[in-house]
Order: C-alpha cells, then sequence, then structure tokens
C-alpha cells in the first residue's frame, strides 16, 4: 500500500493508505504505483486518481510540489485541491469566463497579473473537466 497525503494551504485535503494514484506533474502524467522510486517534481493543474479496493477518488488540484518517499510515501503540496463531487460546475465556468475576460485585457496587464490569471484559468479549467468527467463516470 502507498502512504498517499495531499496538503493545501487550508490543511489536509485527503489522506489514506491506497493501491497506486495518478498525477499530472510538469512533465506529464504518472502513475506512483507501490515501491515507486524517490522522487521530487512540479505538480500541474489537473485530475488526480486515487485507487483504492476497486474503487476510484476524482480529485482537482492546481499547481504545487509531489514528492514520492522511500517506503512509498507520496506527498502533494498543492495550492487547491478538491473532490470531483464537491465541484460547482457553474461556479468554476464562470469564474473561468471572467479570467478569460480578464486576458482579453492583457496589454494592461503587468506580468504578474498575466500569470495571476493564466494559473486561474488553467485551475478552473481543470475543475470543469474533472468535474464532467466524474458526472459522466458515476
Amino acid at each position: 500500500m502507498i502512504t498517499f497525503k495531499i496538503v493545501t494551504p487550508n490543511g489536509v485535503t485527503y489522506e489514506d493508505d491506497i493501491e497506486k494514484v495518478t498525477i499530472p506533474t510538469g512533465d506529464g502524467e504518472i502513475t506512483v504505483l507501490e515501491g515507486h522510486v524517490p522522487l521530487v517534481s512540479t505538480l500541474s493543474a489537473g485530475e488526480i486518481l486515487v485507487h483504492k479496493n476497486g474503487q476510484i477518488v476524482h480529485l482537482a488540484v492546481s499547481t504545487g510540489i509531489l514528492e514520492i518517499r522511500p517506503n512509498s510515501e507520496v506527498y502533494l503540496l498543492a495550492d487547491t485541491s478538491e473532490r470531483a463531487e464537491d465541484i460547482d460546475v457553474g461556479r468554476a465556468e464562470a469564474a473561468k469566463a471572467r479570467a478569460e475576460e480578464l486576458m482579453k485585457q492583457k496589454d494592461a496587464l503587468a506580468d504578474v497579473d498575466f500569470a495571476r490569471i493564466q494559473a486561474m484559468i488553467e485551475r478552473e479549467t481543470a475543475r470543469i473537466g474533472v468535474s464532467k468527467r466524474y458526472r459522466d463516470v458515476k
């Protein structure tokens, strides 16, 4: 079994002993099984699939850091993390639309504002995708 934990600024959002987990990283998606080699990587906005007892838990996650430690310990330090069933798709779509509208004014934006808005679009796109895939699976 893998000891798996997701920590955000708001605290621990997921913690369990699991069979495997699929995680979006800066270099692409990886699946971690028991005995995986130690690794530190960036976390990208996207979907996490947690496998345990024949069930799959779908989570939306934003950017952060992934650490795989010896003895099958996996830790994610993420800006945000949310279970698919808890995502309000309407609210996520409205937030994405607002961010896209702000992006149209990019000539007036400072670089830091542009990056913040781009991250918001990526986060909301991930939330929408995870929620819709979860609802299609159920």
